[in-house]
């Protein structure tokens, strides 16, 4: 499973993780014949703290291919955050909100602990789950010049396969960044999956905007995104050269959110002359 409904689950498991430090901050805030300490706001705070500062950071990492495309920078749904700089952002933040207001002490810690153990537990029995569930789909596809072709019988590299529709405005808007990862990443085989439409719809559409990709599919009964418990648009999977999930995003790609999930694949293996195939 990569989404609940349309939600992705690493949203999911946010949002329960925080639900889960509020919970036992706002317990251990109560004092009796007093208000209670506003421990959950201090915590939402110290998130929001974290994603600022996580997103900065990540910006700068990866600068190049943000200020080549400026508008990329509000797309924040693209995964572009640096949790090695997001996690001290928000303990920070947190020890100073326990400065200013010592009773936060004891809530915050537990709070904070909770709402990172759950955040861990979660997220890797999310990684185990789909590691060991979601595999390369076995199904038959049809390519866009004709004849059908399964992903298990493509070649044995790395593959990126990306869901999408015309009809799909954010579809559409990642569509050069993924033109681009293609053409840049030879050793990588990126297949375009279209989900529910006709060949002759989708070749208007390609024609019409410029771009020169290699595997296009027809998936006109969405089996794709059946097999891997995907249920939005666009969402874009990434398979190791063994057929096993190694990440999944659901939304828009950008250039560096893109470059981030190819990190994983290594650089382009160096052919003797020293160049790439």
């Amino acid at each position: 499973m990569v989404s609940l409904g349309p939600v992705p689950m690493t949203l999911v498991i946010l949002l329960l993780a925080l639900g889960v430090a509020a919970l036992v901050a706002r317990r251990l805030a109560r004092r009796p014949g007093a208000p209670p300490l506003a421990a959950g706001g201090a915590l939402v705070d110290m998130l929001l703290v974290g994603l600022v500062v996580g997103r900065l950071v990540f910006v700068v990492q990866w600068w190049p291919q943000y200020a080549a495309d400026p508008w990329s920078l509000l797309r924040i749904g693209d995964g572009g955050y640096a949790i090695w700089g997001a996690v001290p952002a928000a303990l920070v933040f947190g020890a100073w909100r326990m400065r200013r207001t010592p009773a936060l002490r004891r809530p915050l810690l537990w709070g904070t602990g909770a709402g990172v153990a759950t955040w861990a537990a979660l997220a890797g029995a999310l990684v185990l789950m789909q590691q060991a569930v979601v595999q390369l789909p076995d199904v038959e596809l049809t390519r866009i010049e004709g004849g059908p072709v399964r992903l298990s019988g493509m070649d044995g590299q790395p593959k990126v396969v990306n869901l999408w529709a015309t009809w799909c405005p954010p579809c559409r808007r990642e569509m050069p960044v993924l033109a681009a990862g293609q053409a840049a990443n030879p050793h990588i085989t990126f297949v375009f999956a279209n989900q529910g439409e006709g060949g002759d719809l989708i070749r208007e559409y390609l024609d019409g905007s410029g771009l020169q990709l290699d595997n296009v599919v027809l998936d006109p009964f969405s089996s794709v995104s059946q097999a891997t418990g995907a249920r939005g648009l666009p969402t874009t999977l990434f398979f190791a050269a063994d057929g096993r999930l190694a990440d999944v995003h659901m939304g828009e790609l950008t250039s560096a959110g893109l470059a981030r999930k190819l990190e994983r694949f290594g650089p382009a293996p160096s052919l003797p002359d020293g160049t790439t195939p």
